[in-house]
């Protein structure tokens, strides 16, 4: 059979596509606790209904992982990557059923736009190349996690740690589009997390100038911080200039052009948390602080780490307790696999694609770690964890028509670049 018949199979299979999603919605998997067995135990026998040879990795039994690889007529290979788990939602807060609700064209239900109305998609995508006896151009191979939505190690992780994913691409399912405008995620930040403590002296509340105000230093250290590290323009490759130009204009009418261009070309620098003092009337001996500094990809997290804490060295009474990083990647504009997405996406939704960076980093930034060239894409809407979320027919069947487009242009972009899917960053 043809790519043609693959097409046709999910567009004449729109409706199951639908009811497919509500059947996802139907298992509460909110996480916390984030219990995904009756999901995973449903979406396992799926596979193994299609013949396709499906394996269990589990670190946590209530948390288990799916990789369910069909074979190909190449051994490249093409990752759909999807979560099980969702995050919890308030009832009271929805007009629906959280668990699954169909009004017009919407889908509504906690995980419908993230991301069970997009794994269906993927589902579907296994099911038309199965069902229409078409051998697909790559070999796929779907990784279903449990535990995204807290980051947690029972997830992709474990999969990571326990199982070689031997895989040239990964495209990874996560709603990146609204209804009225589309991207493809190419890029995510890096971070720095630091919990800073300030030390003082105690005094009366009455008599402060003979005492130290903790918070008061560490309050004035997060300034410092933020004077030094918050308006510097960061120095990037060309590549990701290209980036964060198409990362503008896709933010701008939402933020602005000035906002927008600041969110990509400096550090961010948030103030999360603040705890110190004990009573109104007392000056705080002792305070503590947590920040969250995000680094566009390309930024060196590691020289900026070392910056940050000759920064605190130099401010008195202030120490560094605990710091943690991840350092950004990306995936260059015109590598094999962003070029294929993008067409791909283009001339389902005759629509621009926006190539842009996220605002913050997910899984994207594990696949490629460990060499994995991976974007983020699906169509769906801006109610992700939001009362009431939902997706609708038209990016369900969107999804759907992507990824199952994609192995076959994904195969010509390879050809074309003589196996060369250009340099993981």
């Amino acid at each position: 059979m043809t790519q043609d018949a693959v097409r046709t199979y999910v567009e004449e299979g729109e409706s199951q596509l639908v009811e497919q999603t509500e059947h996802l919605l139907s298992f509460d998997t909110s996480n916390p606790p984030g219990d995904t067995r009756s999901l995973a135990d449903e979406i396992q026998a799926t596979f193994e209904r299609l013949a396709i040879d499906t394996e269990r990795v589990v670190a946590d039994p209530a948390k288990p992982n799916l990789v369910a690889t069909p074979p190909g007529a190449s051994a490249q290979t093409l990752i759909f990557n999807g979560h099980l788990d969702t995050v919890p939602s308030d009832d009271a807060a929805w007009t629906y059923d959280p668990l699954g609700e169909r009004e017009d064209d919407r889908v509504y239900g906690r995980g419908a736009t993230d991301m069970k109305g997009p794994l269906a998609a993927m589902l579907t995508t296994a099911k038309a190349f199965v069902e229409t006896d078409t051998t697909p151009p790559v070999t796929l191979q779907f990784v279903i996690v449990s535990d995204e939505e807290v980051a947690g190690e029972a997830g992709l992780p474990t999969v990571l740690s326990e199982r070689r994913l031997d895989a040239d691409w990964a495209v990874i399912g996560e709603t990146t589009c609204t209804e009225n405008r589309h991207s493809v995620t190419v890029a995510d930040k890096g971070s720095v997390w630091v919990t800073l403590t300030a030390e003082g002296t105690a005094a009366h509340g009455s008599r402060p100038m003979l005492g130290e105000n903790a918070i008061d230093r560490l309050y004035d250290a997060v300034e410092t911080i933020r004077e030094r590290f918050g308006t510097e323009r960061f120095s990037l490759p060309a590549d990701v200039d290209a980036i964060i130009d198409e990362s503008v204009a896709y933010y701008e009418p939402t933020m602005g052009r000035e906002t927008a261009r600041a969110l990509f070309e400096q550090p961010t620098i948030n103030l999360g948390t603040i705890d110190g003092g004990e009573t109104i009337n007392s000056v705080p001996a002792a305070a503590q602080a947590r920040l969250d500094i995000r680094l566009t990809a390309g930024v060196e997290t590691s020289e900026v780490l070392q910056r940050l804490r000759a920064c605190v060295a130099s401010c008195d009474g202030i120490g560094i307790e605990d710091v943690s990083w991840s350092i950004g990647t990306y995936e260059p504009l015109e590598s094999p696999l962003v070029t294929a997405v993008t067409e791909t996406a283009e001339s389902i939704t005759g629509d621009q694609i926006y190539r842009r960076s996220a605002t913050g980093g997910g899984d994207a930034k594990k696949f490629r770690h460990v060499g994995i060239h991976t974007v983020e894409f699906a169509l769906g809407t801006d109610t992700v964890h939001a009362a009431d979320e939902y997706t609708t027919r038209d990016a369900l069947l969107g999804n759907a028509l992507v990824y199952a487009m994609l192995p076959f242009k994904l195969k010509e972009q390879a050809i074309t670049n003589d196996g060369d899917d250009g340099e993981n960053k």
